[in-house]
């Protein structure tokens, strides 16, 4: 078949989508503004690539509504393309842009803030999702919370399919710690804790950071490695100054998805402190099938993946007390955090298998292609 999809190439989430198909033998295009990325930097084996031109932004609530010769961009590429189907990453911005285009069948993924976040910050913005919604033939999301909100927004609960993005469990697995690693980070002997969450206010690592000198206390050989950019870098380093742990913090920068299985192989226990997320988060899903006990927060849908106590801890929010207790728990019980880890691993294989869930995605494609054909 030929898939069409509207979606940021330089996300690990589109990347993984589209190469399956590629790897499946299908024809795949993807469609995105020429202004966010470098199509010559973020080429996607076995897929072809369409950058257009954008308008310049003309209202801060509504970066798409008042950009029609956008949309007649994107259609024309899209008419160009002629595929069978056309699936659209993100309900703001692409899915906007993916309804205007009055193609079908249309598929839409939500990623969570889209929808949990960006679609309440204006009436615009409601409206534009709700126009997404009602012109879609099938909307996926990976987060139970999700579909209630969906439903909310206008679409329709009969449309909507639990897709998990899914780990891909061969190259996420248990292995031995890289010595090379280990020498650059200056990690021996001592036990590491590692975050791989956006240095951002909506992932909080604030609260790990004011968890560590907690942690200090009690092992004080302890190592931190927070990997991610964001907005809040220069910040959080300052914070690590000011609180006299520098030392035990190393802060890694982007860690591109080939290389994250090292990292997390060096690591003893896996932390997301996240205020937000959809469903089960990229990074956790890819600690646990590493084999990682892991420590996360108490929102959305974290206990359906992690059993308190049993595959690992869930702590409130902003409580950087109640996470450096399970930290610091976890790092005085070997067996528990052997246990957990080797827990976590059967869950992600059982649960949320890369290929398993992109074999229900072909599926799901081939009927809504198969309907508009008849």
């Amino acid at each position: 078949m030929r898939v069409c999809f509207l979606a940021g190439p330089g996300s690990v989430h589109t990347r993984r989508w589209v190469s399956w198909l590629a790897r499946k033998g299908h024809d795949v295009h993807i469609v995105f503004p020429e202004s966010i990325f470098s199509p010559y930097s973020i080429k996607v084996d076995g897929t072809s690539l369409h950058p257009f031109r954008t308008m310049p932004i003309v209202s801060q609530k509504s970066h798409l509504l008042l950009q029609p010769v956008d949309h007649w961009r994107v259609r024309h590429i899209i008419r160009r393309i002629k595929p069978d189907i056309l699936h659209a990453h993100y309900l703001i911005n692409y899915g906007f842009r993916a309804a205007c285009s009055g193609f079908h069948p249309l598929v839409l993924t939500a990623w969570g803030s889209d929808v949990l976040v960006q679609a309440k910050r204006s009436n615009i913005s409601r409206w534009e999702v709700n126009f997404t919604l009602k012109r879609a033939d099938m909307v996926t999301c990976d987060g139970e919370h999700i579909i209630g909100e969906l439903v909310k927004l206008g679409a329709e609960r009969e449309k909507i399919k639990l897709i998990y993005f899914g780990t891909d469990t061969r190259k996420f697995s248990p292995r031995p710690r890289s010595e090379k690693l280990r020498k650059e980070l200056a990690i021996f002997d001592s036990p590491a804790i590692i975050s791989l969450r956006s240095l951002r206010p909506i992932y909080d690592v604030e609260s790990l950071i004011k968890a560590v000198p907690l942690v200090l206390n009690e092992i004080p050989s302890t190592t931190f490695v927070i990997a991610g950019d964001g907005s809040q870098k220069a910040e959080l380093k300052g914070l690590a100054e000011s609180l006299g742990i520098s030392d035990s913090i190393r802060f890694v920068g982007f860690i591109p998805n080939d290389e994250l299985p090292e990292y997390l192989a060096l690591a003893d226990i896996y932390v997301s402190t996240s205020l937000s997320d959809a469903g089960l988060a990229a990074s956790t899903a890819e600690a646990m099938a590493c084999g990682l006990p892991v420590v996360i927060t108490d929102y959305g849908n974290n206990r359906e993946w992690v059993e308190d106590g049993i595959n690992g801890f869930v702590v409130p929010l902003r409580n950087p007390e109640a996470l450096a207790s399970k930290i610091i728990y976890l790092l005085r019980h070997e067996d528990k955090k052997r246990e957990f880890g080797q827990a976590n691993r059967q869950v992600i294989e059982e649960r949320n298998n890369y290929e398993r869930e992109m074999g229900k995605m072909e599926k799901i494609y081939n009927e809504l292609i198969e309907r508009y054909r008849r």
